[in-house]
């Protein structure tokens, strides 16, 4: 032994009698994720080894029986560079500052090494799909990556779907989306896929989320840059469909030492088709209608936003977002209208419609975060969100005789503006109590929603406001809530639980120049949302989790107009000021396997499921309205499974079965069940000189649509081929190969029936090219949180 170890020894031995200390710490990633299952090492300076740990599923560590000396810490990890660190352990514990760990490039004889983002990273409270990490999504735009997230899928409407349900929130880093319908499918369509660093599924949000969102809710992370410096990014993307269209962006981050200022545009432009046929019987009369659709659109979406730190435990920001989409709509439908007995066609209506739209949502925030070493973090946001819809539908209506003798005419204009005004405050607080975490918390949300409809009839030219089929419905809505939650650990167990408490307080007034009945909306109400979880980790390969939560979804506010307006000649929209809001029961089973082989089933009871039914006026007519209709149970599995075949070939694959019933507490709603499976898989290709091949598709076999149309299978199949040199990336795509995605199905309500098909010009080819720029090391910006969430989602179509 020699003298400088015999030194140590002795060193070590005198300090065994001094009271021994604790040292704990945390350890993330780049983008600040817990990293478990991380080497941690206590040596002394000559490097000799006193204490080895491995942090848990929070990336947290803990070394016990320490005596007071000073260290080298060591943390290593496979894939990230190795941290070295000098540390001193005194009289008391030490709990080190959060240990940040960077992915790592290293050559090693000749052989490169490279750390890559596994394409699926199940969590114990969501499930997060790396878009980064797919060559597949680049080029796309949000709503079609949006399909290739496991676990979700779109309706023939772009009605996002989750483990079998409707009814799930959109959020932009953390901050629900202001938009729904039409408008949100223009934003996702603005929004292109190398924009995206990831997308979160959260199935069981815990209570300090809003309660609203039966499915939970999908947070869309856009990317940041990472270091000091300035970098940016620009991207284009030409699509070949029917027509030509395009989507470009323009990003840029720059990062001081106490500021960091980001930006990002981006714009959807272009033509797109569309078609849908609906074979309709009512009564003693057969609609055979055909429709032609072209949307025009021009989307624009600016995001801006500051970073300033206080010091090393504050931080305040500020971000500033704007949507602006402009689009014009045709569409011709012919209706040849048959009498079911004799199968004569009596008339035929042709409707050669076209509408208008212009929406600007815009959005402010602004955030405060407070964050120290003894794990007590306090966060405020306060925000304000506008959005202005200003719709004209011109709906020219001709009848014609079979041999083509115009028989009768009616020629209308909408006018449809509306402007909401959301106001929203919140304040957060946690900190570490016992053997866990403390969490808590209040928001205060304001809505006032201005509807108008105008109607005019046009005669010889001239629009002649039509005051009995006009109206003006303004709604305001409050809504207070306040929850806590505690997390703690005892050994391979987690437990977190939480209570949320809401109370809605609504009024609504229908303005007309003719008296109505139900003239008056008001309903106040209060609610409490448990949610729980309970994981268990049996050991390195297995780990299961329990989840359960209550949510709530409120009607959109338009449904709750209770005037009846026009949608063409033959269709009618009725509000309804009794539509109560759903409740939903979700309970959820999870197994990881060696932290890739995801299997999970959860159970779902929906009461008072509400959906848009189609119901006969008289012969000819028809109107649509949102009723609560039946309770609903949904069973889903889900597997999924990314995997490397080998060091140029991996796979991920996810891969459901649901079973939906519906029963019915509606006389004239039919009860139905229906058992659903399907599937999304990828298969990436890696070809020398930094080329990559993608085969992907999805499948859903027959399922329900919207709890009233019965639909049939469909599917896509996807080429994609990538090529990146330098700062370039260029990658063509060809979609929907063999056109499956076109969808038919049937319903019921009552005694109308309708047989229906539609689809789009999804069948196309992508060329995308995106060059990067700047300082390669640039820091990743903060996702806010903000306020307006359960209010943006519920703005009519």
């Amino acid at each position: 032994m020699n003298t400088r170890t015999l030194f140590t020894t002795l060193l070590i031995l005198i300090s065994a009698f001094v009271k021994a200390q604790t040292l704990t710490g945390t350890i993330v990633s780049e983008t600040q994720e817990p990293l478990p299952y991380v080497n941690v090492i206590v040596n002394t300076q000559e490097g000799n080894l006193i204490k080895a740990a491995i942090t848990n599923e929070q990336g947290i560590f803990k070394i016990q029986d320490l005596s007071p000396n000073t260290y080298n810490l060591v943390v290593s990890f496979v894939g990230y560079t190795t941290v070295k660190k000098i540390i001193t352990i005194t009289s008391t514990s030490l709990e080190l500052p959060l240990i940040q760990m960077q992915l790592s490039s290293e050559i090693l004889d000749n052989v490169t090494i490279v750390a890559q983002k596994s394409i699926i990273k199940v969590e114990p409270d969501k499930t997060v799909f790396n878009v980064s990490a797919t060559i597949g999504s680049t080029g796309n735009n949000g709503l079609e990556v949006l399909r290739k997230a496991p676990g979700v899928r779109l309706d023939n409407g772009n009605n996002v779907i989750v483990e079998g349900k409707t009814g799930v929130l959109i959020y932009i880093d953390g901050r629900q989306s202001f938009l729904q319908g039409d408008d949100l499918t223009s934003y996702l369509q603005s929004l292109q896929a190398d924009t995206i660093e990831s997308i979160e599924i959260i199935t069981q949000p815990s209570a300090r989320f809003d309660a609203a969102g039966n499915a939970g809710i999908i947070n869309i992370i856009l990317k940041r840059e990472k270091g000091l410096g300035t970098r940016g990014s620009i991207s284009s993307t030409v699509t070949m469909g029917d027509y030509l269209r395009t989507n470009n962006t323009v990003s840029l981050t720059s990062r001081l030492k106490k500021w960091n200022v980001y930006g990002t545009y981006s714009n959807y432009l272009g033509r797109s088709t569309s078609f849908i046929d609906l074979f309709r019987i009512q009564g003693n009369t057969i609609f055979d209608s055909k429709t032609d659709s072209e949307l025009d659109g021009f989307s624009n979406n600016i995001r801006f936003g500051a970073d300033h730190y206080l010091n090393k435990k504050s931080t305040i920001g500020g971000v500033i977002t704007a949507n602006l989409n402009d689009t014009e709509s045709t569409s011709n439908s012919r209706t040849p209208i048959i009498n079911r007995t004799t199968r004569v066609i009596d008339s035929i209506l042709s409707a050669p419609n076209s509408t208008d739209n212009n929406t600007t949502n815009l959005g402010l925030n602004f955030n405060y975060r407070y964050k120290d070493t003894t794990g007590t973090i306090f966060s405020t946001d306060i925000d304000y969100g506008r959005y202005t819809r200003d719709r004209l539908n011109n709906q020219p209506n001709f009848y014609v005789s079979p041999s083509g003798e115009v028989l009768n005419e009616n020629i209308t204009l909408q006018n449809t503006p509306i402007h909401i005004d959301i106001y929203a405050a919140k304040a957060d607080y946690q900190q570490n109590l016992g053997k866990g975490t403390f969490e808590t918390g209040v928001k205060v949300s304001k809505v006032r929603t201005d509807n108008t409809f105008d109607f005019f009839n046009t005669i010889n030219g001239e629009n002649i406001l039509n005051l009995d089929r006009s109206n003006q419905f303004i709604y305001d809505e409050k809504i207070y809530a306040a929850y806590t939650k505690y997390n703690f650990g005892i050994g391979k167990w987690k437990f977190q639980g939480g209570l949320r408490l809401e109370t809605t307080d609504s009024d609504g007034d229908l303005i007309t120049k003719t008296a109505t009945n139900d003239q008056s909306v008001s309903q106040i109400y209060t609610d409490i949302f448990p949610s729980a979880g309970l994981t268990y980790t049996a050991n390195r390969n297995n780990s299961f989790a329990l989840t359960y939560s209550r949510r709530i979804q409120r009607p959109n506010y338009q449904d709750l107009n209770p005037f009846e307006y026009q949608i063409n000649e033959l269709s009618f929209r009725r509000g309804n000021p009794f539509l109560q809001p759903q409740y939903t029961n979700n309970l959820k089973l999870a197994h990881t396997y060696k932290y890739t082989l995801t299997t999970s089933f959860s159970y779902s009871y929906v009461s008072d499921f509400f959906a848009q039914v189609t119901e006969a006026i008289d012969n000819t007519r028809n109107f649509l309205s949102t009723r609560n209709v039946a309770n609903q149970e949904v069973y889903n599995v889900s597997v999924s499974y990314p995997f490397k075949v080998n060091n140029w070939w991996r796979v991920y694959a996810n891969i459901y079965g649901s079973y939906n019933r519906f029963i019915a507490t509606d006389d004239a709603f039919i009860s139905t069940s229906q058992k659903t499976f399907g599937f999304y898989a990828q298969n990436t290709i890696r070809l020398p000189k930094d080329v990559k091949i993608e085969v992907s598709g999805w499948f859903s076999s027959p399922s329900i649509w919207g709890g009233t149309y019965k639909t049939e299978s469909l599917g896509s199949l996807n080429l994609a081929a990538q090529k990146s040199w330098k700062q370039w990336t260029g990658k063509i795509s060809v979609n929907d190969v063999l056109y499956t995605t076109p969808w038919n199905g049937t319903t019921q309500f009552g005694d109308l029936f309708i047989d229906g098909r539609g689809g789009s010009d999804s069948r196309n080819v992508n060329f995308h090219i995106r060059y990067s720029f700047g300082n390669s090391d640039v820091k990743k910006a903060r996702k806010r949180k903000g306020g307006l969430e359960d209010e943006k989602e519920r703005i009519g179509r």
